[in-house]
């Protein structure tokens, strides 16, 4: 591009020069010789004041300097040449001017100018002066080799400025190929810099602003794999060990089976709309889930983490206000962050697992606490990729991501023994309108 962009400006520069070179080189031609011609003019008729009345009778005559390196001479009325230097003979200008004008010519490779000497209105001589045009091209050359050095020195500095233009131009669109190829290679925090040109300015910002994009849909996409894969294992492992449970029992209810896994199978289907929902919006403009009585949801969470808690030797307790059981708060989002609560406090507490559900306010709070202790920074905790312990460090980021789409909050209040608060909104739907709207 920085060569294009030389040669494009030379170009220009070599037209606009010619467009202004030629006509003032034909300029200083013309001048030059109108000059000549007007010198040797003068020369003439000064040399012909000189002339006296009795230059006819044969007087002497004392003629001024001629023009420069020319010639001045004098010729009677037979025109012989009588004084000064010139042809022997008069020549054919020098003939005209016996018709009493002055005449000026080219001829010969000289300026001629002959002007007519007269007495009593009579012609009685002419003066002839001239000049080699050889003397004025030498001049003309010069003047035409100054020009060309100017010439010369004007392309020099259109090749300085074009140079520096083209370094303007080009690297800032080098260093936008240079970060695009960054990013083609995976570099997502890769971003073009600015420059002093508005215009690549402009596709700066938008090349930023169209990778920031794709990184916001990249990582919804990548969070979207690990969210599901995170809140989709639990439910599917409970699925498979309530049908093998069946199978290898011959005295187990075929009907009852079914029905728990149909309603193992709804779970998973909530669980997969939690995750489409949070991915596909923002929590700005995510729509608020439908409610659920906010007891019936503790108590069937507690009917799903019994079991797996009493494998490994623990208690679930729930300590419920039946005052505020009944109300209403985002059902499926609910159940989501309850189970990610309930499954950090199995991996990664220990004791007796507590749930509370009381009223703060205009505010549900529902507690989930254990007998272990929490050593990681609380300021860290909700991001992604930080773990109590093993694991990846999804969970409490994608509880705290639900809490926030639905206008709760979650938050670590107590570290030893070990304390989640969620502050629920209580749900504006009644769980009738909150059923239609799930079988819709």
């Amino acid at each position: 591009m920085r060569q294009r962009v030389v040669r494009v400006a030379l170009v220009a520069a070599a037209v606009a020069l010619a467009l202004l070179v030629v006509p003032l080189a034909v300029a200083i031609r013309v001048s030059f010789f109108a000059d000549e011609r007007g010198e040797v003019e003068r020369a003439a008729m000064a040399a012909a004041v000189h002339v006296g009345p009795r230059f006819a009778a044969g007087d002497p005559l004392e003629l001024p300097s001629g023009p420069g390196e020319g010639r001045l001479g004098v010729y009677d009325g037979q025109l012989r040449l009588r004084a000064g230097t010139g042809p022997r003979t008069a020549d054919a200008v020098t003939r005209r001017a016996l018709a009493d004008s002055v005449i000026q010519e080219h001829t010969g490779g000289e300026l001629v100018a002959a002007v007519p000497v007269s007495q009593d209105e009579r012609v009685i001589g002419v003066v002839r002066a001239s000049v080699g045009a050889g003397t004025v091209w030498n001049r003309v050359l010069l003047a035409w080799g100054a020009l060309a050095g100017v010439v010369l020195v004007a392309l020099g500095v259109a090749v300085l400025v074009a140079r520096r233009q083209a370094r303007s131009l080009s690297e800032p669109l080098e260093a936008l190929s240079r970060t695009s190829r960054a990013i083609a290679d995976g570099d997502l925090t890769a971003r073009a810099a600015g420059s002093r040109v508005a215009e690549i300015d402009q596709v700066a910002r938008t090349h930023n602003e169209m990778v920031q994009r794709l990184s916001e849909l990249l990582r919804h996409e990548r969070h979207f794999t690990a969210n599901a894969s995170h809140q989709l294992r639990t439910p599917l492992t409970g699925l498979r060990l309530g049908l093998e449970t069946a199978i290898s029992d011959p005295g187990a209810d075929p009907r009852t089976a079914l029905e728990d896994a149909l309603e193992r199978s709804q779970y998973l289907q909530d669980t997969i709309d939690e995750v489409l929902r949070l991915a596909g919006e923002r929590a700005a403009t995510a729509s608020r889930p439908a409610g659920r009585p906010a007891g019936a949801l503790l108590e069937q969470a507690e009917t799903r983490w019994h079991g797996p808690l009493a494998q490994d030797g623990r208690r679930l307790d729930l300590v419920i206000d039946r005052a505020v059981a009944a109300l209403t708060v985002p059902g499926r989002t609910t159940a989501q962050i309850l189970d990610i609560l309930l499954d950090n406090a199995r991996r990664h507490g220990g004791g007796t697992v507590t749930v509370t559900l009381r009223e703060i306010g205009d505010a549900l709070a529902v507690d989930v606490g254990d007998e272990g202790s929490l050593t990681t920074d609380p300021a860290a905790l909700f991001e992604r990729g930080t773990t109590t312990g093993p694991g990846q460090g999804i969970g409490l980021s994608l509880a705290a991501e639900l809490a926030d789409s639905t206008g709760a909050r979650l938050s670590l209040t107590r570290r030893a023994p070990t304390r989640f608060t969620l502050l629920l909104p209580e749900s504006q739907e009644s769980p009738e309108s909150q059923e239609s709207q799930e079988r819709g």
